[in-house]
């Protein structure tokens, strides 16, 4: 098996798009993230885009939208330790590899560093919409909000995801915004009580991430709502395949989504390196 670092995204994607494009569900992490670099370049670092090939025919890819973690989720299996021995030359400062369970923990034992796993997900997709009915209403977020959202996307990261890089989170909101990402917001009394963000449909598939309640309005079924507001919202851009993550630690939030009519998929795991 032979690997090829593309030095471009043109390169990498005239390589592999297509492919990528052509199982949008396993691959909805690398398409949203290349669809923000090829969209916003002046916002992002230079990405790590690898393919690799058996015979000359294209079996896989391993990518990093950096400060992100490695995307392992189209890594052929039998390409982890080829692929852990070349990041260690072009990517040493990769902090970790998320994708579903089996191909992200095979690289990460591939590389022979010591790692921790920082995140359990379950991969959901959208079969039929269920809305719950919940005391307020629902609204499109507009750059107006982008303070409100960056204060609560910092504390959705301290909350879930803790080791994740810092960013500026209002930008980060700024940018999804220019990118005509969905952002909706529920409201009781006109008080903003829950956040979810949608992508922009891409080869059919739109993900659904972060969702956001802070805790002084948890438990009144906000979170559901505003989740079911933005897949329709998502529904509405043309998406066929709606997905979204779910932390398997977090009983309540796998609970709410099946609800409403999220189907689980496959499960992912996040593994980041001991410092």
């Amino acid at each position: 098996m032979d690997a090829v670092v593309h030095t471009t995204l043109e390169s990498f994607d005239a390589t592999a798009h297509d492919r990528l494009a052509a199982d949008p569900v396993r691959n909805t992490v690398a398409l949203t993230s290349l669809d923000r670099v090829r969209r916003l370049p002046a916002t992002a670092l230079p990405p790590t885009l690898i393919t690799f090939h058996d015979n000359g025919e294209l079996v896989g890819s391993l990518i990093r939208t950096p400060p992100w973690p490695f995307q392992a989720a189209d890594l052929p299996l039998a390409a982890a330790v080829l692929a852990a021995e070349l990041v260690s030359e072009v990517d040493p400062d990769a902090p970790g590899v998320t994708g579903p369970r089996e191909r992200s923990s095979a690289f990460a034992t591939a590389t022979g560093k010591d790692f921790t796993e920082s995140l359990a997900t379950r991969l959901y997709r959208l079969d039929t919409l269920a809305p719950p009915t919940v005391d307020g209403s629902g609204r499109m977020a507009t750059e107006a909000d982008a303070g409100l959202l960056g204060a609560w996307r910092a504390a959705f990261q301290a909350e879930a995801v803790p080791e994740a890089p810092d960013e500026d989170p209002a930008e980060v909101v700024r940018g999804s915004l220019r990118l005509g990402n969905g952002h909706a917001l529920w409201q009781v009394d006109d008080t903003p009580v829950a956040w979810a963000v949608a992508s922009v449909p891409h080869a059919g598939m739109t993900r659904i991430g972060p969702v956001y309640t802070p805790p002084e309005h948890r438990r009144h079924g906000y979170g559901a709502a505003v989740s079911a507001m933005i897949s329709q919202w998502a529904l509405d851009q043309g998406a066929t395949d709606v997905l979204l993550f779910a932390d398997l630690t977090n009983p309540v939030s796998n609970s709410i989504y099946q609800r409403i009519g999220y189907r689980p998929l496959d499960d992912w795991a996040e593994f980041w390196w001991k410092r």
